[in-house]
């Protein structure tokens, strides 16, 4: 036992709980935790910004690449506002990040008094953008706040959670012990009357599909095995990228599995949004959800069987009884003849395709590839092979404009000796660009290409191809970007042709220094026939 503030309870559960990183802007109300910051610098990093959304993406961005926990810390009102696009991405991806917010005194909470940075609920507005949100009161409840918040986060689930701290609190000591890492909620096992209910809707079954998201990440093995005992495409649409290596022929984009739903008769997935309310549904179709949370599995349309569990674990169980049962199917021909005819159609989304194809062969096998709002990275959910799970970084359905920056360098922060790519289009660069800053101050040595078009380029052709070419309020202005990285000490480099950037973006990863890649890009081809795909199936 040994006297403790609040503020060094807090910052020995951060460590306990396997942060290495924290995150952070600091400011009045969180002086003593910064304080306590300093004294463990030697077992946690400190990585300060320029922007509280900057800090929070870059908390999400190692959270993604990671799979491990992360966390970020700001002071309360506006700081904590700053973040509530980052906090609402990271549910959306299911990212297990902690936010550590500040709060006003705890006498003056919910009183408008008109303190600094008061807000009239924060609790209430963090309790909503998260999975599980605390307040401490104490340096005793501080370790109990702060186990339950590492324990939500990564029980079932993984989501964000929140604490805050009232100023008057940090100080506040108590005699604690050591602290050690929180104990997480052993996943739920699905009864083996439900695996078998699943293996013989199998059974009943002949042109089966496997839909991957976010959840399957640390499944690949498992997915893989079942994909090639069913002959069963396994397709993924951005978070489920790198569950089954891109190179694998049942690996299949979400067009090709489009053009298969019509005949498709059994999907084995979770949420299954895209396909159920997208591409439509009869009764001809059944449902065997996969999911570790049991809220999903009557989502839009119940399932004919749920399995409730680890996604690994679970979907090794089937693969052993489906094994034990001598049940294979073949539809190799079909799935390859498919994939070709659509690749030999996407091909025509040049450059596009091009500039990927460049910055693939740059990362290498294992590089980390960050996604953006941008014209490339729409076309990327199509035609950028993704090799190993947790490499391609992405805002999913949240779809979050200018996140892109930030995050990617906090998944460099958290993958220092792995090669790093983002991209962002002129229009989401700018929401962080700002951040380069912090790039050079702390050596992250990310590489970033952005594509400018001068303007916010699928708003822009959308007004002139649907709305008589009212163009309005999507043009920008903009710096020349290699001045800009240059203006701040990193490396600014410009790659004009496709052929170009490959060896640009090796050139910046030999520099081992922050670089932003300009590429100039005119009008291209829309992306979005091969993304929003048409009901096919049902009324």
């Amino acid at each position: 036992m040994a006297n403790k503030t609040a503020a060094e309870v807090v910052v020995e559960s951060l460590i306990g709980n396997g942060i290495e990183t924290l995150f952070c802007l600091p400011g009045i109300q969180n002086d003593p935790l910064f304080a306590a910051l300093y004294d463990a610098r030697s077992d946690i990093r400190v990585i300060n910004a320029r922007h509280e959304q900057g800090v929070a993406y870059m908390a999400v961005g190692a959270a993604l690449s990671t799979g491990k926990p992360q966390a970020y810390a700001v002071v309360p009102g506006p700081g904590f506002l700053n973040t509530a696009s980052a906090l609402a991405t990271a549910y959306a991806v299911g990212a297990p990040v902690l936010c550590l917010a500040g709060e006003v005194a705890t006498g003056a909470i919910g009183k408008g008094y008109g303190h600094l940075h008061e807000l009239p609920d924060q609790m209430g507005i963090m309790s909503r953008l998260t999975k599980w949100s605390g307040r401490v009161t104490s340096a005793a409840d501080a370790q109990t706040q702060m186990a339950t918040a590492f324990q939500e986060m990564q029980s079932g689930r993984p989501q964000p959670v929140g604490i805050e701290v009232p100023m008057d609190v940090w100080n506040d000591s108590a005699d604690i012990g050591y602290i050690d890492a929180a104990e997480i909620d052993p996943a739920p096992k699905a009864p083996q009357a439900d695996i078998e209910q699943a293996v013989s809707l199998i059974e009943q079954s002949e042109r089966i599909m496997i839909v991957v998201g976010g959840g399957a990440k640390n499944a690949s093995a498992e997915v893989q095995a079942l994909a090639e005992r069913l002959e069963a495409p396994v397709i993924c649409y951005r978070n489920g990228q790198g569950v089954l290596d891109g190179r694998h022929p049942l690996s299949q984009s979400g067009p090709v599995g489009h053009r298969l739903w019509p005949e498709t008769d059994l999907v084995i997935g979770t949420r299954l949004s895209a396909q159920l309310q997208g591409w439509g549904a009869d009764d001809d179709l059944k449902i065997l959800r996969i999911d570790i949370d049991p809220e999903e599995v009557a989502r839009i349309k119940p399932a004919d069987v749920a399995v409730i569990g680890d996604a690994a674990a679970e979907t090794a169980a089937l693969v052993s009884l489906l094994e034990a049962r001598s049940v294979q199917r073949t539809r190799w021909q079909k799935i390859a003849e498919t994939a070709d005819t659509l690749a030999e159609e996407v091909s025509a989304l040049s450059p596009q395709v091009e500039w990927l194809q460049a910055i693939r062969a740059a990362l290498g096998e294992d590089g980390i590839y960050v996604d953006e709002l941008t014209q490339p990275g729409y076309v990327s959910r199509l035609a950028y092979p993704v090799y190993k799970p947790h490499t391609f970084v992405s805002s999913g359905y949240m779809g979050t404009l200018g996140w892109g920056y930030a995050a990617a360098l906090g998944v460099k922060a958290a993958n220092p000796d792995l090669p790093v790519v983002s991209i962002s289009g002129d229009g989401g660069f700018l929401f962080t660009g700002n951040e380069i800053a912090t790039a050079v101050h702390h050596g992250i040595n990310l590489v970033t290409v952005v594509f400018k078009d001068g303007a916010y380029g699928n708003v822009r052709r959308i007004q002139r191809d649907m709305y008589d070419n009212k163009i309005i309020a999507s043009e920008l202005t903009n710096p020349d970007f290699v001045a800009y990285a240059e203006s701040f000490g990193a490396v600014g480099l410009r790659a004009e042709k496709p052929e170009h950037l490959e060896g640009r973006i090796k050139e910046a990863l030999a520099l081992e220094r922050p670089t932003i890649i300009e590429v100039p890009m005119g009008d291209v081809p829309s992306p979005w026939p091969f993304l929003m795909l048409p009901k096919n199936r049902g009324v």
